[in-house]
């Protein structure tokens, strides 16, 4: 038996805001999160602003901070995501008549490749390293290293960390999984996620990502492979997916986790239901490591698969006369390669209702919030569905030939007038080549 999913709960901490009902209205207004990078003095590098969570304060989500004291801003980032979303959900995790039991419940997301305290770490390495054998000497490392290392913080790129706060936290003993398959992490988590609820094998879960990368190394690695924008005079227009002068991302963080239920489980205990995860598709561009597969094959596979499952035939016409599909949630990071080879994708699994379909960016106000990008932007799908309004792509005042769809340019878009928004999918595409795609529909009883 296969169990339908549904989501009841949402959360976000983004560089606009760490709650999703008062951060959609300045979506809507198309404001910027972009600033100059005060973490660190990075007035010399090429790309010196970046989409900065301010303000954080974990207390405000949970009464006890003490077990969460040595984690690092992604980890932080996500226990106050899952927070909110299961305030929102009214999930209670026990073995009560109306609860969901917490072997029931499971952990999925996509997070890690958090910030170490590079400058311990490097310093760790020098004092221990001997000239004269021209190796490091191991017992001087870790008197020097450890010590500095692991006094303040935890060593944020162990990848189940975030899982294990989390599950600590809100008492998940169910199945705990963690991947970090790049900017389509968060999006895969929630595919992933599905499926275990879909099979029988947990009744909830928590699924989404968390990324932090904000700092010294994280920075220079993408400056180094030219994948950010240098627009270091105008930081707030400087994400600018689909615009013929984009010139690569913006760097973001924060967390996105959502409750998913199954819908037996949803019913039973009362939930509010906010949408249904109606299909899911996954594949590999298996092309190279940091290039997309040209033509968009793969990206053009996953969005293929996530409409059949859903029961979409993406070239043909509903009943009202519209595509069946009334948003897509662009990857759309702003680099020249992704928005050319996305669009292309579009068109290929589209056709003809390709132009009609409505298709945004969202990172070109929140920036690029790599593992946590996929989980943020799906709810923006969700909040669609909910208003029936559509994000806007800022910051596209110069079309691409190469980029000639519909983006709703500028200005987020209304279309209760036409039937609001019933269905939409979320793209997201990682280095390596992993592509996933998720399609949330309204929800029918």
């Amino acid at each position: 038996m296969s169990h339908r999913v549904v989501i009841t709960g949402m959360g976000w901490v983004t560089p606009l805001g760490d709650d999703v009902d008062t951060t959609w209205p300045r979506l809507m207004r198309g404001e910027s999160g972009i600033g100059r990078v005060s973490r660190f003095d990075a007035s010399t590098f090429a790309t010196n602003f970046a989409g900065e969570v301010r303000n954080f304060d974990l207390s405000r989500f949970v009464r006890d901070t003490s077990p969460h004291a040595v984690a690092g801003a992604s980890t932080q980032f996500a226990i106050a995501a899952a927070a909110n979303a299961i305030k929102q959900a009214g999930l209670s995790i026990g073995a009560g008549a109306k609860q969901t039991k917490s072997r029931r419940v499971g952990v999925y997301l996509g997070a890690g490749e958090g910030s170490l305290d590079y400058d311990e770490f490097m310093s760790a390495n020098i004092a221990g390293w001997d000239a004269t054998t021209r190796k490091t000497d191991a017992a001087k490392w870790a008197a020097v290293g450890l010590k500095s290392m692991t006094a303040e913080r935890e060593l944020e790129q162990e990848p189940n960390l975030t899982l294990s706060h989390l599950a600590a936290e809100f008492g998940c003993r169910g199945p705990s999984f963690n991947c970090m398959t790049a900017c389509a992490a968060s999006t895969q988590a929630i595919g992933e996620a599905t499926e275990i609820i879909r099979r029988g094998d947990a009744d909830a879960m928590l699924a989404g990502g968390a990324h932090s990368m904000i700092h010294i190394l994280g920075m220079t690695g993408f400056i180094r492979l030219t994948a950010m924008s240098q627009r270091r005079e105008t930081p707030t227009t400087a994400p600018r997916p689909f615009d013929q002068t984009r010139d690569g991302f913006v760097m973001g963080e924060g967390a996105g986790i959502l409750v998913l239920e199954s819908l037996d489980n949803a019913l039973a205990r009362g939930a509010n239901i906010l949408a249904e995860i109606a299909g899911y598709g996954s594949t590999a561009d298996a092309f190279r490591i940091t290039d997309i597969q040209p033509e968009g094959r793969g990206a053009a596979m996953a969005m293929n698969i996530a409409l059949r499952q859903a029961g979409i035939s993406p070239r043909e016409l509903g009943p009202d006369g519209r595509p069946q599909v009334h948003y897509i949630s662009a990857h759309g990071t702003g680099t020249k390669e992704n928005d050319k080879i996305e669009t292309a994708a579009v068109k290929a699994v589209f056709g003809p209702l390709a132009p009609r379909v409505p298709f945004s960016s969202v990172k070109s106000m929140f920036g690029h919030l790599i593992q946590a990008a996929g989980a943020v932007e799906l709810m923006t799908c969700v909040k669609a569905i909910q208003t029936g309004w559509l994000p806007p792509t800022m910051n596209l005042q110069h079309p691409d030939p190469e980029c000639d769809l519909d983006y709703v340019p500028n200005a987020a878009r209304d279309l209760n007038a036409v039937g609001g928004v019933t269905t939409c999918l979320s793209n997201s595409f990682g280095f390596g080549g992993q592509n996933d795609t998720v399609v949330v529909r309204k929800f029918k009883a």
